[in-house]
């Protein structure tokens, strides 16, 4: 039996510029944290002809190319595994379309436990470039290369993304002492809006290939954002990272009506009422998790929860994609 697990992840600045469609004019950059929730891929062989695959539906078929899950479907055509006498289970930690990257989790691991299978061994950037190619290319998915790339590699990272489609990931250089206030007094609120992200981020690449001036405008925007913030984390100034976490989402909701609603919009200002220094919407939008930077966390935690909202802890996964047990 095989077991892999593969961090999911939040942004910290420059989400969105991680888009083939604006990075390839414009180059990108962004940083990322993963989170020690993690999607898990199980492989083992059976007794049986068949390729059975369980997510939230069950399949069994004869071969690779049946598989109706489209990115299992494809890592197995990718690597070349026809799946006969082969059992692949997937489980996660959280739900899929809340912000946290789980698709490319889920792909990372799976490629993961797929190139273990074959006695292979592949390095983080490897890793993640296939699970990219997979989702952008193979199935043309209207993603960037945030999520697989964190996934992969782990840790407070930063990734810049060059119009040649490649990919720098640098550590970020933070003291011991910023980690820790940064690990305590980031919080995560579900919302518990699931959605799925390609409507809002496929208009973004369209405007994007298009070339609309306001949105190719934003992004120049965020992506100074997250320079900036990088320069805030580096020296330790996690009060002005608050600060600019306010800014970048007040921009992010300008790239589609679709961003935010009314009720997000009531606990984002009760949040910010009730002692957050700064906070976003996790992902591309329309619902998933609320995160925030608070440093006097008992107020927001007690408004957040008579407002019905649901906080998930978290600290830091600094592993990446790994294999648990092979």
């Amino acid at each position: 039996m095989i077991i892999t697990r593969s961090p999911l992840r939040v942004s910290l600045g420059g989400g969105g510029t991680d888009l083939p469609s604006y990075y390839r004019r414009h180059g990108g950059f962004l940083i990322a944290a993963a989170i020690d929730k993690y999607v898990c891929i199980t492989l083992h062989q059976t007794f049986i002809d068949e390729l059975i695959v369980k997510y939230s539906r069950l399949e069994r078929v004869r071969h690779a190319g049946e598989v109706q899950h489209p990115i299992v479907r494809e890592a197995l055509l990718l690597t070349g595994i026809s799946g006969e006498g082969l059992e692949i289970t997937s489980l996660a930690d959280i739900p899929t379309g809340t912000g946290l990257g789980s698709s490319g989790s889920f792909t990372t691991a799976l490629l993961r436990a797929l190139h273990a299978w074959k006695k292979g061994l592949v390095q983080p950037g490897e890793l993640a470039e296939q699970a990219c190619h997979i989702e952008l290319e193979r199935l043309g998915e209207p993603v960037g290369k945030q999520d697989q790339y964190i996934a992969a590699y782990g840790g407070l990272t930063c990734f810049e993304f060059h119009p040649d489609d490649r990919v720098e990931a640098r550590p970020l250089r933070v003291s011991p002492q910023t980690l820790a206030d940064l690990e305590d007094n980031l919080l995560l609120f579900f919302t518990g809006y699931s959605r799925s992200a390609s409507g809002i981020l496929r208009e973004q690449d369209d405007r994007s290939k298009g070339s609309d001036r306001a949105m190719i405008d934003n992004l120049h925007f965020v992506k100074e954002l997250g320079l900036e913030s990088k320069e805030a984390l580096e020296s330790g100034d996690l009060r002005r990272f608050a600060a600019l976490m306010n800014v970048h989402w007040e921009h992010k909701k300008k790239r589609s009506a679709r961003m935010s609603n009314g009720r997000i919009d009531e606990w984002y200002a009760l949040a910010r009422a009730s002692g957050a220094l700064g906070g976003k919407l996790i992902g591309a939008g329309g619902g998933g998790f609320l995160m925030f930077y608070a440093e006097e966390k008992a107020a927001l935690r007690r408004a957040m929860a008579e407002a019905g909202l649901r906080e998930v802890r978290f600290r830091i996964d600094f592993e990446g994609t790994r294999t648990v047990l092979q």
